[in-house]
């Protein structure tokens, strides 16, 4: 119980949180928001990009190491939800929503796969709500498991990869390692505009639908 209470203590400061679980609780995080469903609360890119600064700074196992354990996370995150949508079926978008299920955020997610078929996969790496969510509707929707693992180990790779080698680079900027936490803090307040730009959007839709 120490643990766990020490976890979500820490989650609202990434830099402390990874300080804390070091390479560990980067591979529970990474996979739980991409395996399970109550991972969508969990941070995402500025998690990885803090693990990048980080890695930079000397404070977690070199950028190669954590580069390959998170890619696997994230690829097995992702084998997780597919297989787990491909057991519930249809059937999962009847589920109540609870606090550990956002039921909004699934039915968002099928929108988003809808719009962009199976490159969702991919796209939904980037996508707070749809990282969770976009696998479990693949296997919903039946979406060939062939089909699937390219766009899951493309996807994981480029997700990882390209938000840890950000912070990584950035890191060692001398200005960087100047004003770690303040860079830190920008790290979180830019990965928060996607979520601040999907519910304004989805306010507006709303809206309009109401007005029809």
């Amino acid at each position: 119980m120490e643990v766990i209470s020490q976890f979500f203590s820490n989650l609202s400061n990434l830099e402390e949180l990874i300080k804390w679980g070091g390479l560990t609780v980067l591979i529970i995080i990474v996979f739980a928001e991409t395996g399970l469903l109550v991972g969508f609360f969990l941070p995402g890119d500025s998690l990885l990009i803090t693990a990048g600064l980080l890695a930079a700074q000397g404070y977690l196992v070199d950028i190669y190491l954590l580069n390959i354990s998170l890619i696997i996370a994230a690829i097995i995150g992702d084998q997780v939800g597919y297989w787990f949508g491909k057991k519930t079926g249809p059937k999962i978008f009847k589920r109540e929503k609870s606090i550990f299920f956002a039921k909004d955020h699934l039915v968002k997610a099928k929108h988003f796969y809808e719009k962009y078929g199976g490159r969702a996969i991919i796209y939904a790496r980037f996508v707070p709500f749809a990282r969770t969510f976009a696998p479990i509707v693949a296997g919903v929707g039946d979406m060939t498991y062939k089909k699937f693992v390219s766009f899951n180990i493309f996807g994981g790779i480029l997700w990882v990869s390209s938000m840890t080698l950000l912070g990584y680079f950035f890191g060692n900027i001398p200005f960087v390692k100047k004003n770690f936490e303040y860079v830190i803090i920008g790290v979180i307040i830019l990965s928060l505009v996607p979520v601040v730009v999907g519910y304004l959007s989805h306010r507006k839709e709303s809206k309009l639908k109401s007005e029809i």
